[in-house]
């Protein structure tokens, strides 16, 4: 049996769409067990790569011998294109296996994508730096508004109204919001930086969903060559932002730059964040795409309360119901979205190829990621 590969692109539509059902192979003539075995394990390998992720990120950035959150992202942005290369590779070797475009370098394309490239550099400098003011337990959190701006923007921009029902999960999102930053301001833990910046962050996510969209016909709709020329543009432009942060500076004089391990973990975290966008896919093929989302909240309660413990902190009872609210409403927007998406009529300009369809904005938005 042929192995059906999901584009990202398909999968990020479906996950909002509310399909129950993504992908029935394997579902028919075998033991419940058997389903039930392999859901576990993608389950599991979905709660892996995310939470690790995350805690591979913050470890890098909270490094106190080694400030320098620019060159961390850019070295990350650089791993994803050795990636990309490498699984154009495979694919060329192994075609039933490894479903890869070819992907070669067009300055034009280049050019074409470059509006979203600045974005998305924003976006995960701006995440970053978010993740290193304020750590791993506050980090759902303080990046919570992503929701919040994508309904903002959508109707700014694209002029897309909102349901009364998702406008009231974006307000539990937002008390969700300030009763965490008022909770952690208590306990004198808080940094505001860290807020600035995860406000921000949240913005350009919104805004990085909505610059896909428009980009996506340069890359013939496919989410894997969009992924390769953003991150060649973002490792381009952020040599000049490393040039003058004194992030170059900083390495410099960082005592641990010729051991491996340090090059190891920095590595890692590359490969991590490339991973998790095939783990995603994957927990929605063999579950639906409302079930990843409540994985992914789940994962990100976990995640949370791994971080409590791991430091050790006491928490309020306030405190936990900031994460529960955010967590909360972010989940029943996701809902409301795809129930509207069910009535609503199916956009595909290509129906017989997945993946070439085209990105909405709140597909890019998911709490489980």
């Amino acid at each position: 049996m042929n192995r059906v590969q999901l584009k990202r692109s398909s999968i990020l539509r479906m996950a909002l769409s509310g399909s129950e059902t993504v992908d029935q192979e394997g579902h028919n003539g075998e033991p419940f067990i058997v389903r039930a075995g392999k859901i576990a394990a993608v389950v599991v390998l979905y709660w892996f790569v995310s939470i690790t992720m995350v805690f591979l990120n913050n470890y890098l950035l909270d490094n106190r011998d080694l400030d320098a959150p620019l060159f961390v992202t850019f070295y990350q942005c650089a791993v994803t294109v050795g990636l990309c290369w490498l699984m154009q590779l495979l694919a060329r070797f192994w075609p039933g296996l490894i479903d890869f475009p070819s992907v070669r370098f067009d300055l034009k394309t280049s050019r074409e994508v470059l509006p979203l490239s600045i974005v998305f550099i924003s976006m995960i400098t701006f995440n970053n730096l978010c993740l290193k003011h304020l750590g791993v337990a506050f980090y759902t959190v303080g990046r919570s508004l992503s929701t919040v701006f994508n309904v903002l923007l959508s109707y700014v921009i694209l002029k897309q109204t909102t349901s009364r029902q998702a406008i009231v999960c974006c307000g539990i999102i937002l008390g969700g919001f300030w009763l965490g930053v008022d909770q952690e301001a208590t306990t004198g833990s808080l940094s505001w930086t860290g807020v600035f910046f995860g406000v921000i962050a949240s913005a350009f996510v919104s805004m990085n969903a909505i610059y896909t969209k428009k980009v996506m016909p340069a890359v013939e709709g496919n989410i894997w060559k969009l992924s390769y020329y953003n991150n060649v543009n973002a490792c381009v432009l952020f040599l000049p932002l490393i040039a003058v942060s004194g992030d170059l500076g900083s390495l410099a004089s960082f005592s641990r730059l010729g051991s491996l391990g340090f090059w190891g973990m920095m590595t890692l975290g590359g490969v991590f964040g490339f991973a998790i966008g095939y783990v995603t896919g994957l927990q929605i093929k063999y579950t639906s795409p409302l079930t990843h989302n409540v994985s992914g909240t789940v994962k990100a309660c976990g995640q949370t309360v791994i971080a409590v413990v791991y430091n050790s902190s006491s928490k309020s009872l306030l405190w936990w119901t900031s994460n529960m609210m955010v967590l909360c409403g972010s989940s029943a927007y996701t809902w409301v979205k795809s129930l509207e998406m069910k009535k609503a009529p199916r956009r595909d300009p290509h129906p017989q190829d997945p993946a070439k369809e085209k990105l909405l904005p709140e597909e890019k938005d998911s709490i489980g990621v």
